[in-house]
């Protein structure tokens, strides 16, 4: 299993030698540190923890776990199978994947604020005449009067956006010089941290 963590960069398009075009969104991915190792028998799972992006100051907590590294803004654990290919100061960067690897990526989703049913759920909204005065976006009825409350996951307004989503089977196209083109869109705002592990 391959991983890393990257930046978001911006979406572009790439020819394929039959001229068709593909659309990909290119990461800045590594280089990654590992920065922990975590067995069974102490932690109760095998997991490799990488750091991503260096910063000025560091909480004093953090500062400890990374003393003899350098100071990583962004820490990231990857279950795995087999640890004993990785060691604490490991570097590896976006060569480690490959044209045409199938990678699923996770990420912040956008943040949209408050939003209506419309927007946040698809509602269809009420028609727009008819004495529907007023009533064009709003939710409706929320339920028959038996139980006297609204039960949880009833679908409302409210927050939208800013969840953790996975893209999965996704295609590598490119690798070149840290940029690794993927196919299709991403989560996330550009500059954003993605994360990248073999499906």
């Amino acid at each position: 299993m391959k991983f890393i963590l990257g930046k978001k960069l911006e979406m572009s398009q790439v020819f394929r030698p039959d001229g068709t075009v593909v659309p990909v969104t290119l990461v800045k991915a590594g280089p990654c540190v590992v920065t922990q190792i975590k067995d069974e028998k102490k932690d109760g799972y095998k997991a490799v923890q990488i750091g991503y992006l260096t910063c000025k100051k560091l909480a004093k907590p953090i500062a400890g776990h990374l003393k003899d590294l350098d100071k990583l803004r962004e820490l990231r654990e990857f279950r795995v199978d087999d640890i004993s290919a990785f060691k604490r100061g490991d570097t590896f960067e976006a060569s480690s994947f490959e044209v045409g690897d199938v990678i699923h990526v996770t990420g912040t989703s956008k943040g949209k604020g408050f939003q209506g049913v419309v927007k946040r759920h698809g509602f269809h909204g009420s028609p727009a005449s008819h004495g529907h005065k007023d009533q064009l976006r709003m939710p409706g009825s929320i339920g028959c009067t038996g139980a006297q409350r609204v039960f949880p996951g009833r679908r409302m307004a409210g927050r939208m956006g800013g969840d953790q989503v996975t893209v999965k089977n996704l295609e590598v196209i490119e690798v070149n010089d840290g940029v690794i083109a993927i196919k299709g869109a991403l989560p996330g705002a550009r500059n954003s941290i993605v994360e990248l592990r073999t499906a």
